[in-house]
């Protein structure tokens, strides 16, 4: 009798272990904070230009200096009173989106391949999927404050027509950011090698960047490519931000851009958890 009993207790004991030193998502992430602020204050230099100043540059060049040269027509400027007004809406979106994409490729790929920083992770009472939750919150914190220093630098351009214009904008380039930070966090677990990411820098986020209607309204791309350019998901974050900038928002458009960026958010956090804890498997 006591052989039988003391053969069961572990096995009955097991799962109440396991249980008592799980961590709630809430807490594993905030255990997870320290390093990934670290890791923040540490590489902050090597990203400024690109994150910082060459938004800037985009606008003196493409919004003050070439604007300059294009008819202030609302009726063809989807309601924005100029160019740089316009465009600034759609920019921020657009980089929104490659920020995202720039901080879940080669900084997921080399957690798992090259310094191992997940595996060090997990060998703690942390689970994988709250190792891929805790990076993609920090992924969008960092695209939130860099959007909003963005919209703060060009505030004093009188890009914005009415005073929560900035706020409700910043919060549809959030929302594009993490959509679109989802989608590469899980390509990023799928892939074998790092030069898989060329492929879509050159393929998907410089055409997306083109051609969603940031530099230009898509009606110009003529009938197909304007279909085409409303089913991505950065049209819908470009329009969004551009409609609250400048407060023509309609809003039933306004809920299927949200809805859209929604789902391909909801989609894309089950395709990053799903690819990491795959890869971590493996």
């Amino acid at each position: 009798m006591a052989t039988a009993g003391t053969a069961r207790t572990p096995a009955a004991a097991t799962p109440r272990a396991a249980q008592a030193g799980r961590l709630s998502t809430v807490e594993a992430v905030r255990r997870m904070a320290p390093y990934w602020l670290t890791v923040s204050l540490r590489t902050w230099r090597g990203s400024v230009v690109s994150a910082f100043l060459a938004p800037v540059f985009y606008v003196v060049a493409m919004g003050v200096l070439l604007g300059g040269f294009i008819d202030s027509d609302p009726a063809r400027l989807e309601g924005a009173p100029t160019y740089l007004a316009f465009i600034v809406p759609g920019l921020v979106a657009g980089h929104a989106m490659q920020t995202a994409v720039a901080d879940t490729s080669w900084p997921v790929f080399s957690n798992f391949k090259w310094n191992r920083v997940y595996d060090s992770m997990v060998a703690t009472p942390i689970t994988v999927r709250q190792v891929a939750v805790a990076h993609l919150f920090f992924v969008w914190v960092r695209v939130t404050v860099v959007c909003a220093i963005f919209d703060l630098v060009v505030a004093p351009f009188d890009v914005y027509a009415a005073w929560w214009s900035p706020v409700a904008a910043l919060g549809a380039q959030s929302l594009t950011g993490l959509a679109f930070a989802t989608l590469m966090y899980g390509y990023s677990c799928r892939i074998s090698s790092d030069a898989a990411f060329g492929v879509v820098f050159r393929l998907a986020v410089f055409p997306l960047f083109l051609f969603s209607g940031a530099f230009f309204p898509v009606a110009n791309l003529g009938p197909v490519g304007e279909v085409v350019a409303k089913l991505t998901p950065l049209w819908h974050g470009v329009n969004l931000s551009r409609t609250c900038s400048l407060a023509t928002l309609e809003p039933g458009t306004a809920l299927l851009n949200v809805g859209v960026l929604l789902a391909v958010a909801g989609l894309g956090a089950w395709w990053a958890t799903s690819g990491l804890e795959r890869r971590m498997a493996s």
